[in-house]
């Protein structure tokens, strides 16, 4: 009975994770099967390299300084290295504990490194008690530590499975440019290295557009193919977030560079006095571009060109 108890806990614990419940949830699931007095998340934001708590229960105060002076002890390493909670106070941890915990009451601690199923470290979580720490807490915190991390997880990022096609590398930002990575996607170094991208992202995130799509032109002269996606980033992916994402490409259509440059000006409604002026070239020459581009694309007319260019990704894009 105590095992269908157990499982019936967990499985309830993975479920408040993974829906509207969140972290108090699934605390209240465990605490079904282990007494918990007052707990503590804290997340590791690899944006930053830093810890800062993210949400609680229980606790009369939290130190805004306490998460990140933990990260410093010998039993935090310990903790990461064995992937086992690390009981309080002991040998290491009183000076920490009288000066975050006793003052308000607490008698007991008990914090776990929190990894994803996939190895990936997303914080802490703490257990307090007033009385005797519960012998089972510790066995079944480590048991429950691969859910719970998703509750730390300030990397996730949530967007349509559908919105990246295979082969796409990515990053993702919010509106104050902080990155991170996509998970489960492989990372851009080409992104990475482009100083502008985060401008183009919080662009993108002030904007009405659902998505964007086309040509990027690297500092090293490479094409890429470029997509923009809304996601929810951060805690609980709970901030305005945007995906860029990228992989080489070569221009489509045999487009050259400066015919790419025509076709983004026709499809934002120039007209070729207003084209030559802006890529600084001849009337005659843009009207050569533009019978080109009609050639590549199979367009009879202006309205069509734009039409394709918008809906195949075919315009450049300022990052």
């Amino acid at each position: 009975m105590a095992d269908i108890s157990l499982l019936q806990a967990f499985a309830e614990v993975g479920y408040q994770v993974a829906g509207t419940g969140g972290a108090h949830g699934a605390m209240a699931a465990l605490g079904r099967v282990v007494p918990v007095d007052g707990y503590e998340f804290v997340a590791f934001d690899p944006a930053t390299g830093r810890h800062r708590s993210v949400v609680s229960a229980g606790h009369e105060r939290i130190d805004g300084d306490a998460a990140q002076e933990y990260t410093g002890l010998d039993s935090y390493r310990r903790a990461l290295s064995t992937r086992a909670p690390v009981a309080m106070p002991e040998p290491g941890t009183r000076r920490y504990f009288r000066r975050h915990l006793a003052p308000y009451g607490w008698r007991h601690g008990l914090t776990a490194p929190l990894f994803l199923p996939e190895g990936r470290y997303t914080g802490l979580i703490h257990l307090a008690y007033r009385d005797s720490l519960p012998e089972a807490a510790g066995p079944l915190l480590t048991a429950a530590a691969p859910m719970l991390a998703h509750v730390t997880d300030l990397s996730r990022c949530l967007v349509s499975p559908t919105a990246l096609p295979p082969g796409y590398r990515a990053l993702a930002f919010d509106r104050a440019g902080v990155r991170r990575e996509v998970p489960g996607v492989e990372p851009s170094e080409a992104l990475r290295d482009e100083p502008a991208v985060a401008a183009f992202a919080r662009d993108f995130i002030d904007s009405r557009e659902l998505g964007r799509h086309g040509l990027w032109k690297d500092r090293r002269g490479r094409w890429h193919d470029v997509r923009a996606v809304r996601a929810g980033v951060g805690y609980q992916s709970g901030l305005q977030g945007a995906v860029i994402a990228e992989r080489p490409c070569a221009l489509p259509y045999e487009l050259t560079g400066r015919e790419v440059d025509v076709l983004t000006r026709v499809a934002a409604g120039d007209s070729n006095p207003q084209i030559a002026a802006a890529l600084v070239l001849s009337v005659r020459t843009v009207t050569t571009h533009l019978e080109h581009i009609f050639a590549k694309l199979g367009c009879d007319s202006r309205t069509r060109l734009t039409t394709k260019a918008l809906a195949e990704g075919l315009c450049r894009l300022d990052l």
